[in-house]
């Protein structure tokens, strides 16, 4: 189990050249029981603002973790998506971030 802060879903095409994604949105209450089930998920949140407001929303600790993924079969992501596009090299910050929507994505490598 991955976080992601994007609905990127990165595979990892050296070991195959065909994945089928499943993707749906989560509502909180399950995504906090999705991230109890696997406790040995790996955060690729980027930014700290993010990270924190995932840990409040969660219950649990997302650490900021810039990392490259390859997603593989049976792998499962969480995604925090925006509902909105932010301007190119915008960063923001905690108090920004709650003021916007946003949905929770489930993803599953098959």
């Amino acid at each position: 189990m991955y976080v992601f802060n994007s609905l990127i879903v990165p595979c990892d095409f050296s070991k195959s050249d065909k994945y089928t994604i499943l993707l749906r949105k989560v509502e909180v209450e399950e995504a906090k029981k999705l991230i109890r089930d696997f406790t040995d998920f790996i955060s690729a949140i980027g930014h700290e603002a993010t990270a924190s407001l995932l840990t409040e929303i969660l219950g649990v600790e997302i650490k900021t973790n810039r990392i490259a993924v390859k997603m593989n079969t049976g792998d499962r992501g969480l995604h925090f998506v925006l509902k909105e596009r932010l301007p190119e090299g915008k960063v923001l910050t905690r108090e920004e971030l709650e003021k916007l929507s946003y949905d929770l994505i489930l993803s599953e490598v098959m």
